[in-house]
């Protein structure tokens, strides 16, 4: 940002560089266009909403004010570097046209400056979530039931770089807060180790590691998820070791497109997250874009799977051993810590239940469709005379009309 002040110090015909103008433009463009009806923009972080702040005050043409809050940004968080490129900006917009020649070397570097590109494109897509809001009254598609003892659940759209924080009560999911977050060097859908690719499905966070066992590199903390899955597996993905984490201390953010394979937040965001996440009930989905339905067509495309629960529900109490085979797949797996080794899973379940009738309560359906229409499915289980009984978490996968089990494990 130095070189760009410099530049304009030095008396360029133009108020800002090549460099400069392009971020102008993408301002103007973002905060003149109307935002369609949609809910409104949730405070993610403190940095990044005084960061559009600046953006809507310029778009207003206040130059000196929006100049005077980027200037206070950058003190408050000097390892903004996005903040930086916009202060540098709006520096150079207020120095006066002069007759004296641009310094074209100059400007041909900043044009084939990598890093700059990336500041661009961070700044397109922090911009786009200010003028593209989720319609109100919407969840993503993935989310068709999530039972109230999963109070958050998050949903990533790496189009948009951009991950989603819902609260979860009584009147179902309500976006509470959205970041700006990086994914993958090569984009998404991993499918083997080393890749650099974020992965694409419905996955649960599995812990939370304290800062102080991990490098400077990972920030504030990492949150891992279940990558890969039971229907990664069954696909053949290898690889593992994916992560929610934060930023080294030196950097605020990073680029688009700069994991690994993590999706990694601002230390703020994730301190954030890190306080409202739920070990093993904290759903997380990652989606190249993500679709938004409302509650009406969540519960009718969830009428599918809850028929074909309840099918297997009533087969297993029956003792209908003939019927319940037909809801499992040939290669159907479970984990449980019981061991069951030598027992198929339809004589281990009508032995199990011993043709008393069962109460499943605590619902989630999580729908995933690529390529293959999948579902995943968490709830409780109490049989009548009982207090308590199983947790479990099945795997569905669709084949013609009718849903098919090809993977359980037994929760507790």
């Amino acid at each position: 940002m130095r070189a760009s002040v410099k530049e304009a110090k030095g008396g360029k015909k133009a108020a800002a560089t090549a460099a400069e103008a392009k971020t102008a433009k993408a301002v103007k463009t973002a905060t003149r266009k109307p935002a369609r009806a949609a809910a409104p923009l949730q405070e993610a972080s403190n940095a990044e909403a005084r960061l559009i702040a600046v953006y809507e005050m310029f778009g207003r043409g206040q130059a000196r004010p929006a100049l005077a809050k980027a200037r206070d940004l950058v003190r408050d968080y000097p390892n903004f570097q996005l903040a930086q490129l916009v202060y540098g900006d709006l520096l150079a917009a207020q120095v006066p046209p002069s007759n004296a020649l641009p310094d074209t070397a100059s400007i041909a570097k900043m044009r084939g400056n990598p890093a700059m590109a990336e500041l661009h494109e961070e700044s397109r897509r922090r911009l786009q979530a200010l003028r593209d809001r989720p319609p109100p009254n919407t969840v993503p598609s993935q989310f068709l039931a999530l039972s109230t003892r999963s109070r958050y659940a998050i949903a990533v759209d790496a189009s948009r770089s951009r991950l989603y924080l819902f609260e979860n009560g009584d009147k179902g999911l309500k976006l509470t807060a959205d970041y700006y977050i990086s994914v993958g060097k090569s984009g998404t859908d991993k499918a083997t180790e080393g890749d650099a690719r974020t992965p694409l499905g419905v996955y649960y966070i599995t812990s939370s590691l304290d800062p102080k066992s991990l490098k400077d590199f990972y920030g504030a903390g990492a949150l891992p998820i279940n990558y890969p899955n039971p229907y990664d597996v069954r696909r053949g993905k290898t690889g593992g070791g994916i992560w929610l984490h934060g930023t080294p201390p030196q950097q605020f953010a990073r680029a688009p497109l700069a994991s690994d394979g993590c999706v990694v937040m601002a230390n703020p965001d994730l301190k954030q997250l890190l306080r409202k996440v739920q070990i093993g009930a904290t759903p997380v989905v990652t989606a190249r874009s993500l679709q938004w339905i409302s509650q009406p067509q969540a519960e009718k495309e969830s009428q599918s799977i809850t028929g074909a629960i309840n099918g297997w529900k009533d087969a297993r109490a029956n003792g209908n051993e003939a019927q319940l085979k037909k809801f499992y797949l040939p290669d159907f797996q479970r984990i449980s810590k019981k061991s069951t080794e030598g027992i198929s899973a339809v004589d281990d379940e009508v032995k199990y239940a011993q043709g008393k009738r069962v109460q499943l309560k605590d619902m989630s359906y999580l729908h995933w469709r690529d390529g293959d229409d999948t579902m995943v499915v968490t709830f409780g289980e109490v049989f009548e005379g009982d207090r308590s009984g199983r947790s479990r978490r099945q795997y569905w996968l669709r084949q013609g009309s009718d849903w098919k089990l090809f993977y359980e494990e037994i929760l507790g």
